[in-house]
């Protein structure tokens, strides 16, 4: 006979730019990155956004920083999560993009029934894997066995990106001030993919970023029988309604995905790609 189910809180870093009203319906927990502007220090998705980076770039000419949430706040926000439930599932930004995970799974070793998962990825890329675990702690699925489930899931999770200007990049160190005035003068559009934990470049798309997005959606989506069609993130900081809603269509063209999910990326994500960045994110079977 069944016992009763653990009432289980699903948490996850700023990072996984899932949108207020999926976390609000799902009943997520959102730890928010530090993001730091000038000598001001704000907390992502709480006191600033996505427009107030960009904002803040445009009229200072020096990008924002990030920071990682510390093992002390992790500590003390786990604790404060377990007075109200009988366990606590966290994914973190992949370990390779941040010391999140490293600082989570610190706090973590201090304290019972929490668990972390490293997603390997960043965006929704993890916010995939949280919007799953929401789902499966609804169904009473015991804390163990989500974490075994969501491991399994992170290498098959896709993520990618289109990248418009590469002068964020450039001013974060990513990437040469000669590559990037190349790619201005080429009118090159950069594919960014998240491979094992590592983003790396995929294929440079020439022209417009509404042309780039188009062939980028096709090549992601075309003559593939591997795609998982229960759900497809589009993910973005500050794309114009229009660009999205292309996005959209050129989805629905190559792909008959049961849920199309639109989500903004936060100010984490847009301090090193910019305003005009776009993504798709899915699960391969």
């Amino acid at each position: 006979m069944k016992g009763v189910s653990q009432i289980i809180k699903i948490s996850a870093d700023s990072t996984c730019d899932l949108s207020p009203e999926i976390v609000e319906k799902l009943g997520i927990s959102i730890v928010p990155l530090t993001i730091i502007a000038g000598e001001k220090e704000f907390k992502d998705g709480i006191t600033i956004s996505a427009a107030d980076v960009v904002k803040h770039v445009e009229q200072e000419g020096t990008l924002c920083r990030t920071a990682a949430v510390n093992v002390h706040d992790y500590l003390e926000i786990f604790q404060k999560l377990l007075e109200e439930n009988d366990a606590v599932i966290h994914i973190n930004i992949g370990s390779g993009f941040s010391s999140c995970h490293q600082n989570a799974v610190l706090a973590a070793q201090q304290l019972e029934n929490v668990y972390v998962v490293n997603s390997a990825s960043l965006s929704t890329g993890s916010g995939y894997l949280v919007y799953e675990a929401a789902l499966m702690a609804r169904e009473g699925i015991e804390p163990q066995e989500i974490c075994r489930r969501l491991e399994e899931m992170v290498p098959k999770v896709e993520i990618s990106f289109v990248i418009d200007r590469l002068d964020y990049l450039q001013k974060g160190g990513r990437c040469s001030a000669l590559a990037a005035q190349g790619a201005r003068l080429l009118r090159i559009k950069p594919c960014i993919e998240v491979q094992e934990g590592k983003m790396v470049v995929g294929k440079k798309y020439r022209g417009s970023f509404e042309k780039a997005l188009m062939q980028y959606v096709r090549d992601r989506l075309e003559g593939r029988n591997d795609i998982d069609y229960k759900r497809i993130f589009i993910t973005h900081p500050m794309c114009s309604p229009e660009t999205v809603e292309m996005v959209r269509e050129q989805i629905s063209n190559y792909a008959d995905f049961a849920e199309i999910l639109v989500t903004n990326a936060g100010a984490t994500v847009t301090t090193h790609c910019g305003p005009n960045t776009l993504g798709i994110i899915f699960k391969r079977n």
